[in-house]
């Protein structure tokens, strides 16, 4: 038989919060037609306004085939523009479009939703510690890829 101690793995508790995190954000976006993976790319274009292809598959955990096909569906839904890079013609350069900004206020407001949900209970000290330990824990993971 298999054993191990999850309730004292800092792995665990944070993958499975980032599990539920991510199931709950899907069922309070279901009314607006929008998925979470969309909502990740659409993220990612809110922090950088323009990024490539493979920079936003290496930053929301995805195959670049994979994504390929949200981004298909986001272009055909007029949210996004692809455009060849200046600097290296192989490359696409992800863009959102006006059409995107009222889903965009959707899935803001959803966030907040959830956030909320998430964080009730909590003080601004116990969110501002939450913020700093997460940093560190990613600081130290990205130091060894």
């Amino acid at each position: 038989m298999i054993t191990y101690e999850f309730d004292k793995s800092v792995s665990y508790w944070v993958g499975l919060t980032s599990h539920i995190f991510g199931a709950s954000l899907n069922t309070e976006l279901a009314g607006t037609g929008v998925t979470l993976r969309q909502v990740q790319v659409l993220s990612c274009l809110a922090l950088y306004s323009e990024i490539s292809q493979s920079e936003i598959a290496d930053l929301i955990g995805i195959e670049p085939s994979t994504l390929v096909r949200i981004l298909d569906r986001m272009a055909r839904d007029g949210w996004i523009e692809r455009r060849p890079s200046t600097q290296d013609r192989r490359k696409k350069i992800i863009q959102p479009t006006e059409k995107v900004s009222t889903k965009w206020s959707e899935i803001v407001a959803c966030g907040e939703r959830m956030e909320k949900r998430a964080t009730k209970g909590l003080s601004e000290t116990q969110l501002q510690n939450l913020k700093e330990t997460l940093a560190i824990i990613r600081k130290n993971l990205e130091a060894e890829t």
